[in-house]
Order: structure tokens, then C-alpha cells, then sequence
């Protein structure tokens, strides 16, 4: 008997029956149905979708999360498709919406996280180990140590690209107690955010690869600043890295100048 699912675009996605064959087009919630124990289900996963290292080695890899390769899609006979609003492109999910079921995250704050991980916990009778994962999350982020600085999280270079509001990143700054500078929406340039000195500087490993090199760049140009590397995943994945997450913010805020 076919079941009706909201996603979190607000759209109802009607499945047959308990996905058998799964693609998912986000590293985040590709690592989140490897921690549900989906190794049979999931089919294809993109290049992007490093973790687990065991599945990027023998799962079908379908092409990037901006360009999927729909033929590649389509000889894997999918019943579900999990996709998500701002890592995949309009076209494409139109494109795989003539194949099979395509359920779309859109995830902007633990809570929205917390929803997916639900959801998607439904959709592939998964249920109970979703809601221990949920429940191992909220007990971890309970022992977050609050910071009380202020910061810029960069995403790019050339042209630099920060952490905005309204985006997860800021979520997750917020979870750990900074205040973002950067108070635009969603990613804007450093041109249009104007002058500013936070307190600290976050130079992500993801999607742009900051390393020690742009350490000392930035330090030239923050002057006042204290620069630190953080690891992306840590601020950006939100599915099953979550319980990870509160480990390495208050790792991280111990490494931190008082």
C-alpha cells in the first residue's frame, strides 16, 4: 500500500512500498543511512559522498551533487531518491522526478536535522535506530561549552565567501556560543559584509581547501584576529556526524586563546 511523506520543501512524495533501492545525492545523509544500517538498500551515491570509505569504494558513483548523471540514475532503477534543496539543482530533480520518488531535505538548524533524520528514519523503516541516533545527538549537544566571541567563517577564496544567516553554519556557530559578524543571509562576498575585526577567523577545510598557508594570509589581513583551521564537516554535515559534532566544538574551543 503506497504511503504519503512531507519533505521538508513542503511537497508530497508518495512511495509504494519500503525502499529497496536508494540514491542519495548528499555526503551528509549518504554517511546518515550507512549509520542506519541501509548497506543493502543504498544503490548510488555521489562523488562527494566520501563516508563511508567503504561505500565511496563500492557504491555506483552518479556524477556530483550540482550535475547528475541521469542515464547513470536511471539503469539503477531506483524506488527513492534523497536529494536536498540547496547541494542539488532544480533541473535535476525534475529530471529525476520522471524516475522515481524524490524526498528533499532542507536543512537550515538542528532542528531541521533532527526532522530529517526522522523522516528519512520513516520512509526507510529504519524508525528506532533513527530515534536512538536522535536521541545519542540531543544528550551530546547538551554538553556543548558555550563560547562568547565573535567570528567569520569563510567557505572560499578568490573570491572569499563567508557563513551567513539562515544557513546551517550559522546554526551550529550559534549551538557553540559564537556570534557571527557576518549577519547577511546565507553566503555572501567579505566585500559586501564591509570592515569588521571578530575576534576570531574560522578558515573551513570545506568546500574550499584552507590550509596553514592561508593561515598566515589572513593573519595579515585580521590583524586582530585569531586564526584557526576548523574541520568543515564539523559545521556543515547534519546527519549522523551531528553526534560528533559537540566533541570537537568544545576540543576545539579548548585550543582557543581565552
Amino acid at each position: 500500500m503506497a504511503r504519503s511523506f512531507t519533505d521538508q520543501m513542503k511537497r508530497e512524495v508518495k512511495i509504494e512500498f519500503t525502499p529497496q533501492k536508494i540514491i542519495s545525492l548528499v555526503p551528509s545523509q549518504t554517511e546518515l543511512l550507512w549509520e542506519l544500517g541501509l548497506e543493502k538498500e543504498v544503490v548510488g551515491i555521489t562523488r562527494f559522498c566520501i563516508h563511508p570509505k567503504e561505500w565511496y569504494k563500492s557504491k555506483v558513483r552518479v556524477g556530483g551533487t550540482k550535475k547528475i548523471n541521469i542515464d547513470k540514475v536511471k539503469n539503477l532503477e531506483p524506488d527513492l531518491i534523497i536529494a536536498n534543496k540547496e547541494e542539488n539543482t532544480r533541473e535535476d530533480i525534475e529530471a529525476l522526478e520522471k524516475i522515481a520518488p524524490v524526498w528533499i531535505s532542507d536543512v537550515n538548524t538542528l532542528q531541521d536535522a533532527q526532522s530529517m533524520i526522522h523522516q528519512i528514519g520513516l520512509i526507510t523503516d529504519r524508525e528506532k535506530e533513527a530515534e536512538d541516533l536522535l536521541e545519542e545527538i540531543s544528550h551530546a549537544f547538551s554538553t556543548i561549552q558555550k563560547s562568547q566571541r565573535s567570528v567569520l567563517y569563510f567557505i572560499w577564496k578568490d573570491p572569499h565567501f563567508v557563513a551567513g544567516k539562515h544557513t546551517f553554519i550559522d546554526a551550529m556557530l550559534s549551538e557553540a556560543g559564537y556570534t557571527n559578524c557576518c549577519q547577511l543571509d546565507r553566503y555572501p562576498s567579505l566585500e559586501e559584509i564591509g570592515t569588521t575585526q571578530p575576534d576570531l577567523i574560522f578558515l573551513s577545510t570545506e568546500p574550499f581547501p584552507f590550509n596553514e598557508q592561508h593561515v598566515q594570509e589572513f593573519q595579515i589581513r585580521f590583524p586582530e584576529s585569531e586564526i584557526h583551521l576548523v574541520d568543515g564537516e564539523m559545521f556543515s554535515w547534519y546527519g549522523s556526524r551531528l553526534k560528533e559534532v559537540p566533541a570537537y566544538f568544545n576540543t576545539l574551543l579548548n585550543k582557543l586563546s581565552r
